[in-house]
């Protein structure tokens, strides 16, 4: 990361990620996770993050890096089936990552996951971060409701509220 992102990591303010995601956003959000995990098996987790701070900053930590930490640090990859998906946003450097877990992962092409995450930051470009949150969400969806399907058995393996940091 060269100075410029380090300082702009520095400058995020917690004002600045409320005022992205405001309490009615991230409600939104978790009302489009708990409506996407009712038509699939899958699980979803959704992460804000401002900005890295410490040791991921000074080492330069990308997004995506950072992404598949959380993916483990929050259980995403401790589903029965193996099809847990982490939307992580890093709103200094406006970058959305999707971690998909190794069940899902074998079923979908890698690109469709990118897609998703550009389509999501040309909506946040724009300031337009809830309904880029769940547009991205409702495209999740749509991959994992072709690949599980909702069963009769499925259970709620992950909380459904978004993860700020």
């Amino acid at each position: 990361m060269d100075l410029s992102g380090i300082l702009r990591h520095l400058a995020m303010t917690s004002w600045q990620v409320r005022h992205a995601f405001p309490a009615s956003t991230l409600k939104a959000i978790e009302e489009a996770v708990r409506a996407s995990e009712s038509s699939h098996g899958g699980e979803l987790r959704f992460v804000v993050e401002g900005a890295l701070d410490g040791a991921p900053l000074w080492r330069g930590q990308s997004a995506r890096e950072r992404a598949i930490d959380l993916f483990g640090r929050l259980r995403v990859w401790d589903t029965e089936h193996n099809n847990g998906v982490l939307i992580y946003v890093l709103l200094a450097d406006r970058r959305v990552e999707i971690v998909a877990d190794r069940g899902i992962h074998a079923c979908c092409r890698a690109n469709a996951w990118t897609e998703i995450c550009r389509g999501m930051e040309e909506r946040f470009a724009k300031g337009d971060f809830g309904a880029g949150s769940v547009l991205g969400i409702e495209a999740v969806t749509g991959l994992l409701a072709c690949h599980f399907p909702v069963h009769s058995d499925d259970h709620n393996e992950l909380p459904d509220n978004p993860v700020v940091l």
